[in-house]
């Protein structure tokens, strides 16, 4: 098979804040970066939505550049499933308001935001639960990606749902994953533990990424006493997404919605442990040299955290360490990816037919989605030019 360069998506709009056609070199605190630490309206995807473009207007009349929300925060992450028996009735009855409550991409919510984001002037990575195109009923954990003229961009598909994610959420594949082209150079943005992913993380260290946005649920459990260590957990993946990529990490976790403990059926002492903040909250930015910029936010505070990135300090970083470039060594670390999504079916009287239930994710980002392998250990590559669709 034929090697590529990893796909970036191209963004061609000369409207909106700050848009250029060609890269340029920015001075220092060129760039406002911004993490939206906030709860969704549970499972109300219109007042969901509703609140979403508030808090991106808000960041947006503030200076913030580049936005970046929590996980799922259209319409709300499904975390019973830390509470509840994966076939309970009151899990069961909650899968099917998720469901109900599902973006769908392209839908009206998704031009909702868009305008909020043109509004702003800013990009925003969002977190959402999305409904499957071509698969009835199947979701996906996704960030849906806009610019600063309300143009949608593309999303990244979480590759592997944790824990008791795999209820209810499909696994994305490589054609979701890569940056995306802008003037400020390649941006990225993944899904909870997948910044925790050597292999990911790699992934987008090789493809250039200068700024990088972490999506992170109001709440898991992670500590063998069932105890939520998501604050701290964050924040070491932020910090060390950081010294790996050397780029600028805006790192925004969710918080409960009030009545979480009620919603979710959850145990008089669990409760307790959730109203006090606990394991919830812990938003953060983080600079290549893994200071802390911005936060972290405590688990009782809804909010928006705000820094200015200086891009000479990306470049300091990767002078001493580059670890896609001079501080690896290419003839021993290699890593390849599939970017083909597999088919959904193929026809058997006719080979060619063929279903993706992606929903054509590769042609929404004006992605490559060919048969091929991507060797991500040769940097010396130019990104393919072509309009997002």
């Amino acid at each position: 098979m034929p090697l590529l360069p990893p796909p970036i998506r191209v963004l061609l709009s000369e409207s909106g804040k700050g848009l250029t056609k060609g890269k340029k070199w920015l001075s220092s605190s060129d760039l406002s970066g911004a993490a939206v630490q906030a709860s969704s309206v549970f499972l109300d995807l219109e007042r969901s939505t509703a609140k979403a473009c508030d808090l991106i207007r808000e960041a947006g009349s503030k200076g913030a550049d580049f936005i970046v929300f929590p996980e799922g925060f259209l319409p709300g992450h499904p975390t019973w499933f830390h509470f509840q028996p994966v076939s309970s009735p009151l899990s069961n009855e909650l899968n099917l308001r998720l469901f109900k409550n599902a973006v769908r991409v392209p839908g009206p919510e998704v031009e909702a935001i868009g305008q909020a984001a043109r509004d702003a002037g800013s990009y925003v990575v969002l977190g959402v639960c999305e409904r499957a195109s071509g698969a009835q009923g199947s979701l996906f954990n996704s960030q849906l990606f806009f610019g600063p003229d309300g143009q949608y961009l593309g999303k990244h598909q979480k590759l592997q749902p944790t824990a008791g994610e795999r209820i209810v959420h499909w696994g994305g594949w490589g054609d979701t994953l890569g940056p995306f082209e802008t003037e400020y150079g390649p941006v990225s943005a993944l899904v909870c533990g997948e910044n925790s992913n050597p292999l990911e993380i790699f992934a987008l260290t090789a493809a250039g990424t200068r700024l990088h946005g972490m999506s992170w649920p109001p709440h898991f459990r992670s500590a063998a006493n069932g105890t939520s260590l998501m604050p701290q957990t964050s924040l070491l993946a932020a910090q060390n997404f950081a010294l790996m990529s050397k780029a600028f990490v805006i790192s925004a976790c969710g918080i409960v919605h009030p009545g979480y403990a009620e919603d979710l059926g959850i145990s008089a002492e669990s409760a307790q442990k959730i109203a006090s903040g606990a394991g919830q909250g812990g938003s953060a930015i983080i600079g290549p040299d893994t200071r802390v910029l911005a936060g972290p936010l405590d688990g009782r505070t809804e909010g928006i955290i705000y820094a200015d990135l200086d891009f000479d300090q990306w470049a300091r970083q990767k002078i001493a360490q580059d670890f896609a470039g001079h501080y690896n060594r290419n003839d021993v670390f290699q890593l390849r990816i599939n970017r083909k999504p597999p088919a959904g079916y193929i026809s058997e009287d006719d080979p060619t037919t063929t279903e993706h239930f992606t929903g054509a994710a590769s042609a929404e980002a004006g992605q490559d989605s060919g048969e091929h392998e991507t060797l991500l250990t040769d940097v010396n590559w130019s990104p393919k030019i072509g309009p997002a669709k």
